[in-house]
C-alpha cells in the first residue's frame, strides 16, 4: 500500500472534490494529510515542505498572472452593460432568416464576447437568458438550442484573451524550461502569454468555422430542428450593426493587436481592456459621447507619442522641450482621466460598479486560491515519489510519443468530466508536460491541444460548468437531460477540433512563428 500512497493521494483529492468538499479547501487538505501520512511511513521528508513559502511568493509576484485580475474586470464590466445583448439582437436580426440563422449568430455572438470577454459564466447565462427564449419561440429543437448556447460560451477559454490561456501559458513556461533543464541546457527559452494567445487564434477560429459547418450541415438534413426566424422591425440596416459590432471589434482589436505586435506586455494589454471596457460601458449607460471619444483619443495619443518620444524629466539635462511635451502628454492623460472618472461615476450611479468589482474579487481569488494551493499539493506529490511515476507511466506507453499523449489528453479528458479548468491546468500539466517536451512535442501546439481538451470539461457532465450555468438561466421547460444531450454533438466536434489541430500543427505553430 504504501507504494501507491501518491496514487492514494489522488484519489483522495478526486473523492472530497465529488462530496462537494470546498476545491481549494480540499486541494490543500489532502496535500498536508498525506505529507505528515507520508512522513509517518518514512516516504517523504517534511523539511520538503519548506520549499512552499517560496512557491507562494514566486505565485503571487508572477507579472504573467497579474492580467487575470484586469481581463476579468474588462469581461465582467462588458457583460453588466448589457452590451452582449445589443450584439445578440442585431446579430439575430441579421441572420434569421437563414435556416439555423439563429445558431449561426449565436455562435458568432460567442465568438466575438470569447474575445472581448472571456467569461463562460457571462456568456453562457446572457445568451441562456436572451437567445435561448428566442431560439425555442421560433421552434428549434431544446437539445440543439441548449447545446449551441453552451458550446459558444465556451469559446473564451480558447479564443484569447482568456483566463486558460494566461494560466496555462504559464505552466507551459515551467515546464518548457524544466525540460531544457533535463537536456542539459542552461540558456533557456520561455514561452510567452502572446505567443499562446497567437497560437490559440486560427485554431479557435477553426472550432467556430466548425461549429457553423455543423449547422449548416444540420439545417440541411434536419430542416425542423432549426426553421427561419422572423425579424421584427425587418433587418437591422449598416448603422445598427456597426453600432453592435463595432466597439467590442475595436476592443479585441486594441488589446490583442498590443499583446501580438509586441507594444504592450499582456499585463499592460489587460489594463487597456479594462480601461476601455469602463469606456465603452460608460457610453452605453448613458455619458456623453463626445466626451468618451475624446478620452478614448486622449489615452490612444498618449500611448503612441510616449513610445515614438518618450520622456524622462527627471534627468538633470531635461531642456525646455522636454518640459513643454511632458506638459503636452500631462495634459492628455488628464482628459483620458476625465472621460474614465465620468464613466466610473455613471456606472456607480447604475449600481454596476460596486458589483462588477465584487464578481471580479470573487473569480481572481477562486483562481488564485486555487493555484495557491495546487502549490501545496503539487510539492507534496512529488515528494511522495509521483513525479516519477508520471514519468515512468508516460515513457512507458506503447506508441512512443504519440502513445504518450494519447494517453495524456484522455486522461485530460476525463478528469474534465470531474474537475475544473484550473485544477487540471496547476495540478496535472506541471507533472505531464515536461515529459511530453521532452519527447519531442511542441510546446505551443502542445498548449493548443490542451486548451481545447480543457475547454470541453465545461461541456462534459456530470460537472461541466457551462450546464450548470445554463440550467440556472434557462427557461423550466429545457431540463437537465435535454442541455445534457445537446452538448453531446459538440463534444465530438471539440473532439474533432482537436484532431484538426493535431493533424495539421501549422494551424497552431504558423502565427506564433510569423509574429515572434
Amino acid at each position: 500500500m504504501l507504494e501507491y500512497i501518491d496514487l492514494l493521494m489522488v484519489a483522495a483529492l478526486m473523492g472530497a472534490i465529488l462530496i462537494g468538499f470546498p476545491v481549494s479547501f480540499a486541494i490543500a487538505g489532502t496535500a498536508i494529510i498525506f505529507a505528515y501520512a507520508g512522513w509517518a511511513a518514512g516516504a517523504m521528508k517534511l523539511n520538503l515542505l519548506g520549499a512552499l513559502g517560496q512557491r507562494v511568493f514566486g505565485v503571487m509576484t508572477n507579472d504573467v498572472l497579474i492580467a487575470i485580475p484586469l481581463f476579468v474586470t474588462m469581461g465582467v464590466i462588458l457583460e453588466r452593460s448589457r452590451i452582449a445583448e445589443d450584439l445578440l439582437d442585431t446579430m439575430g436580426r441579421l441572420f434569421g432568416q437563414l435556416r439555423g440563422g439563429l445558431g449561426i449568430s449565436v455562435v458568432v455572438v460567442g465568438a466575438l464576447l470569447a474575445a472581448s470577454t472571456g467569461i463562460v459564466g457571462a456568456t453562457v447565462i446572457a445568451m441562456g437568458l436572451i437567445a435561448l427564449p428566442t431560439m425555442l419561440r421560433t421552434g428549434y429543437d431544446p437539445r440543439l438550442a441548449s447545446g449551441l448556447v453552451c458550446t459558444a460560451g465556451t469559446l473564451g477559454q480558447i479564443i484569447p484573451p482568456s483566463t486558460l490561456l494566461i494560466i496555462l501559458s504559464d505552466v507551459m513556461s515551467s515546464a518548457y524550461q524544466q525540460a531544457q533543464y533535463e537536456q542539459g541546457k542552461f540558456s533557456v527559452e520561455t514561452i510567452s502569454v502572446g505567443q499562446i494567445f497567437a497560437g490559440a487564434l486560427v485554431p479557435g477560429l477553426s472550432l467556430v468555422t466548425i461549429y457553423i459547418l455543423y449547422i449548416l450541415l444540420r439545417g440541411a438534413i434536419r430542416p425542423q430542428d432549426m426553421p427561419p426566424a422572423p425579424t421584427p422591425g425587418g433587418r437591422p440596416g449598416l448603422a445598427t450593426v456597426t453600432g453592435a459590432v463595432v466597439p467590442p471589434v475595436v476592443l479585441i482589436v486594441a488589446v490583442l493587436g498590443a499583446i501580438l505586435g509586441g507594444v504592450a506586455t499582456p499585463t499592460e494589454a489587460a489594463s487597456v481592456g479594462a480601461v476601455g471596457a469602463i469606456l465603452m460601458a460608460g457610453a452605453r449607460q448613458g455619458v456623453d459621447h463626445r466626451l468618451i471619444l475624446a478620452g478614448a483619443a486622449a489615452f490612444l495619443t498618449l500611448a503612441v507619442a510616449a513610445g515614438l518620444a518618450p520622456v524622462r524629466l527627471q534627468r538633470s539635462d531635461a531642456g525646455a522641450a522636454d518640459w513643454a511635451l511632458g506638459a503636452v502628454y500631462a495634459a492628455l492623460a488628464l482628459g483620458g482621466i476625465i472621460a474614465l472618472a465620468a464613466s466610473l461615476r455613471q456606472l456607480y450611479r447604475r449600481d454596476l460598479l460596486v458589483g462588477a468589482l465584487t464578481t471580479t474579487m470573487t473569480v481572481t481569488a477562486m483562481i488564485f486560491g486555487t493555484i495557491l494551493m495546487a502549490s501545496v499539493f503539487s510539492l507534496v506529490f512529488v515528494g511522495l515519489g509521483g513525479e516519477e511515476r508520471v514519468a515512468t507511466i508516460l515513457e512507458t506507453m506503447p506508441g512512443g510519443p504519440t502513445g504518450a499523449l494519447i494517453f495524456a489528453m484522455a486522461l485530460i479528458f476525463v478528469l474534465g468530466f470531474f474537475l475544473d479548468f484550473v485544477e487540471i491546468t496547476v495540478i496535472l500539466l506541471p507533472l505531464v508536460a515536461p515529459v511530453l517536451i521532452l519527447m519531442g512535442h511542441d510546446p505551443i501546439w502542445l498548449a493548443i491541444l490542451i486548451a481545447i481538451n480543457l475547454q470541453t470539461s465545461f461541456l462534459t457532465p456530470p460537472f461541466g460548468f457551462s450546464l450548470f450555468y445554463l440550467r440556472g438561466a434557462a427557461p423550466p421547460e429545457i431540463t437537465t437531460g435535454q442541455i445534457y444531450a445537446g452538448v453531446a454533438p459538440f463534444i465530438l466536434l471539440q473532439i474533432i477540433g482537436i484532431t484538426v489541430i493535431w493533424a495539421v500543427p501549422e494551424l497552431a505553430t504558423w502565427l506564433p512563428e510569423a509574429v515572434f
